[in-house]
């Protein structure tokens, strides 16, 4: 097991960042971290990553403890923070020639131009850091977190000012990664964590609130269907409940429904069929499947009591 959380808790005076918060990640794993600003993401990550540390709880990384053997901690993981802090008056070579000494790498040349390769900075790697845009420093970020050829990678919003061209490739380099490592990454982009991600964490408040496969709670598309129907005059709840696969009906209007079935069965010509034998007319008829983003909403909401 590559991360082992047990019960942190982080307070800043009375109040509670993380509360008890608890979850594994096995080898391997690219798990998305999600959350509202101020969940909780980036001071959990911060603690993984031994930067700040915990008030209650531990965390064992590739079987190192955070609080015995940090320094050990510290060579495992690679760590891309949120505000992406840079040396803007030093060349790119430089400064990951500089990441480099510090991890006391071999044949540090050979390994810079490997991760100027890999993050695509080639023809950007004779400027200034100051010189380079958004995007390019969040590619400098990712080559120093993964220039000690890490274990396990830790990424606070990774892809913040990327272009559409830029996140595809960063996205590739992510899953590709996260092929020999174990990967955890923030991100408020929800089609970012269905892309790349086999799991996702969601924490509002300082707790988790889910933890499933993306598939999971985003909902089979194949069994869970959602159908918005309008029919041309009322009709009452019980008949339509009686459409095989139907297990909820939530009337919107007079003659709007919202149809629940969990079947992998379609069951709109049911409805269809339904219609006819009842004599209705169907004005209008559309099909939905639960998104990661409504699941998303609808726990930290519910959490604010909205």
């Amino acid at each position: 097991m590559s991360i082992i959380v047990k019960n942190i808790t982080k307070l800043y005076g009375s109040q509670k960042a993380l509360d008890n918060v608890s979850f594994k990640i096995g080898a391997g794993e690219i798990v998305g971290l999600l959350g509202p600003n101020g969940a909780g993401k980036s001071t959990l990550m911060k603690i993984i990553s031994c930067f700040i540390p915990p008030t209650d709880g531990t965390i064992s990384v590739n079987g190192h403890d955070i609080f015995e053997q940090s320094i050990e901690v510290r060579k495992k993981v690679g760590y891309l923070p949120e505000n992406n802090p840079l040396y803007l008056d030093l060349y790119i070579k430089e400064y990951l020639e500089f990441v480099a000494g510090l991890y006391k790498i071999p044949n540090k040349k050979s390994r810079i131009k490997e991760m100027i390769d890999m993050t695509g900075l080639g023809r950007e790697q004779n400027k200034k850091i100051g010189a380079l845009s958004k995007g390019y420093r969040q590619r400098v970020g990712l080559a120093q977190a993964l220039i000690h050829d890490p274990e396990v990678l830790i990424l606070d919003e990774p892809t913040s000012g990327l272009d559409p061209n830029q996140l595809l490739e960063i996205r590739e380099l992510i899953k590709n990664v996260g092929k020999e490592k174990t990967v955890m990454l923030s991100t408020h982009i929800m089609q970012e964590v269905e892309a790349i991600c086999s799991r996702a964490i969601i924490i509002d408040q300082g707790k988790i609130v889910a933890d499933d496969s993306t598939d999971k709670l985003s909902g089979d598309p194949s069994k869970l269907q959602t159908i918005e129907v309008e029919f041309d005059s009322n009709i009452d709840q019980k008949q339509l409940l009686t459409i095989k696969g139907v297990q909820k009906a939530d009337k919107q209007n007079e003659k709007q429904w919202i149809l629940q079935a969990n079947t992998k069965e379609d069951i709109r010509p049911l409805i269809f069929e339904f219609a006819v034998s009842n004599k209705l007319k169907v004005l209008s008829m559309q099909k939905s499947e639960q998104s990661l983003e409504m699941v998303f909403q609808k726990l930290t909401k519910k959490k604010r009591g909205n």
